[in-house]
């Protein structure tokens, strides 16, 4: 047994330094350096080891240990799900179906700016609803790269709208996962995350939009994204508050994708914004809307009702496989049928936490490999992209050749989310995170703010709103317990903080350029998400401290 220490160094400062460092040289190298993701990823891990056994004194055998666990959970679930989804990308476009696709999507929502509210917010929610583990952002990129914006601009619009649906993700374990932690009620703590998210919520298709066309062009679908913000808000509320955390997000994007469809029915932008092919920028050709709906309609209808049925048919066929994977009664029975548990050896149960990061009592920490090979997100997707394969025409063999060329084009992305997977783990069982969880939650009155920004940067270390809820959980409720504020408020704050981190982890932007076959600019998307991310984080800073102390805000938190 090995027990953390949270100060090594005997000294606050000395020791949060020392465990920040490999985040920052890993960022840092990056964003700036303009260092390929896989090799800042190898660095990172070989810094946080050395900081590991170094400083921490962690025994060896431990450090390697949470190598292997963190690189095997990066694989299985997580790249399992890229490589599927990237899979299906390539069948559909190597039959022309995304060309297809494209034009229909175009023809639906000809403004680009609208496309965006469609697809990167309101479809990429359903998703996460259902899924998770950067199938949305993976999703989502690739079709909006398909209808032609700009590498850049359909990673990171895609990881930007990928932050409020992420709290209740693969029907809510990120929150039902927190009260494990922490032994507060799922259905209290999601009813808080509900009070907290909605204000950003219906602030996030202004922003998207913003993002990719600028103020002006915001103003010309002020519309679509005050009518897609308000039926996402508000569903999001009521099944938070009134039903619980497990289908908020596809209720709440069921509803948004709904509202646009009908809201297009009775009103157009002025000034049309449409892509001329990808990889180009946005052109806004400034078309009146007096009856004007431009050739993409016309396009579509010459091409006939079974082509484009025929285009959307795989991407039908993924979401019903996606929500059946979903579906905890079927992936129960899955496990049933296979799901070995493989105890981490020289880690299982091996470290201790202690307070006041951890409860005094609090077990020695689990490492268990669970090897859901069958029900994992992924093996759906493949399913699902099988089937689709089958639809299209495409022979066994043909699958096969395909599939083996997907596999060696994500080669590296795959050594990128293992090694950021172990870099994580190793975060976490070292008690690195333990020492900057402490830093951040050591700020008195401003507590309520910081113990947001620490939701956040968990997520930004691990890629993981779910993760980030297992590291600081407890010490959240600790801290706020200590400090006479609600702990359900807290560990409702490390939530929504945390998802504001999502697009900012290495893993979640590595998803994104894999999806769009954009690897190797992995540090130009992370300097476009980055104000994003630290602008939203910090307003739900500000959020809950108003809920902590201010009279009207007071009102809404959960008792």
């Amino acid at each position: 047994m090995w027990t953390q220490n949270y100060n090594p160094l005997n000294n606050t400062w000395l020791s949060t330094a020392a465990a920040l460092l490999p985040t920052v040289v890993m960022l840092g190298s990056i964003a700036l350096l303009r260092v390929r993701v896989h090799f800042a990823a190898l660095m990172g891990l070989a810094l946080t080891l050395a900081i590991a056994m170094g400083v921490y004194h962690m025994p060896g055998d431990m450090a390697a240990a949470t190598c292997v666990y963190g690189a095997a959970f990066g694989l299985l679930p997580i790249g399992w799900i890229v490589v599927n989804v990237v899979f299906l990308y390539h069948l559909t476009v190597k039959r022309g179906h995304f060309e297809i696709l494209r034009k229909s999507l175009s023809a639906l929502a000809p403004d680009a700016r609208v496309q965006v509210i469609l697809i990167a917010f309101c479809f990429g929610a359903f998703l996460e609803g259902m899924a998770g583990f950067g199938a949305p952002v993976a999703i989502t990129a690739a079709i909006l790269l398909q209808l032609g914006f700009k590498p850049l601009h359909a990673c990171g619009l895609a990881l930007i709208a990928n932050t409020a649906p992420v709290a209740f993700g693969s029907l809510g374990i990120p929150i039902t996962t927190l009260a494990q932690v922490t032994g507060l009620d799922s259905k209290l703590i999601g009813a808080m995350v509900g009070r907290q998210l909605p204000f950003f919520s219906l602030i996030l298709p202004f922003w998207i939009v913003a993002a990719f066309a600028g103020w002006r062009g915001m103003l010309g679908v002020w519309p679509a994204a005050l009518t897609a913000g308000v039926t996402f808000a508000v569903s999001q509320f009521l099944v938070s508050n009134y039903h619980g955390p497990w289908l908020v997000d596809t209720v709440s994007g069921i509803a948004g994708m709904l509202s646009i469809v009908v809201l297009l029915r009775f009103w157009k932008p002025k000034d049309k914004w449409r892509l001329e092919g990808s990889g180009n920028m946005p052109v806004s050709t400034h078309v009146e809307a007096a009856g004007d709906s431009g050739d993409l309609p016309v396009t579509v209808r010459a091409l006939g009702r079974a082509q484009v049925f025929n285009a959307w048919l795989p991407w039908i066929i993924l979401t019903l496989f996606i929500f059946l994977w979903g579906t905890p009664r079927f992936t129960g029975e899955l496990d049933k049928v296979f799901l070995p548990k493989i105890a981490i050896p020289h880690l299982h149960r091996m470290v201790q936490r202690i307070p006041p990061v951890a409860l005094s009592n609090a077990k020695p920490e689990p490492a268990e490999f669970a090897f859901n090979a069958l029900s994992a997100t992924g093996t759906g997707i493949l399913a699902a992209a099988v089937i689709a394969g089958f639809t299209m025409g495409f022979s066994a063999n043909q699958m096969a050749g395909i599939y083996g060329r997907t596999l060696w084009q994500s080669r590296l992305s795959l050594l990128t989310i293992s090694s950021m997977l172990a870099f994580g783990t190793a975060t976490k069982f070292s008690g690195i995170d333990g020492t900057l969880g402490l830093a951040l939650a050591h700020t008195g009155v401003f507590y309520p703010f910081f113990g947001t920004m620490l939701g956040w940067l968990g997520v930004a270390l691990t890629g993981s709103d779910t993760s980030s809820n297992v590291l600081f959980g407890s010490l959240q409720k600790i801290t706020a317990t200590q400090t006479g504020i609600s702990p359900i408020l807290m560990a409702a704050a490390n939530t929504s903080g945390g998802v504001m981190g999502k697009m900012l982890a290495a893993q979640s932007i590595v998803i994104a350029s894999t999806a769009t076959d954009w690897y190797g600019h992995e540090g130009k998307i992370l300097r476009y998400v980055f104000f994003h991310s630290v602008s939203l984080a910090s307003l739900m800073g500000v959020l809950v401290c108003l809920q902590a102390y201010v009279t009207p805000f007071l009102y809404l938190v959960v008792k």
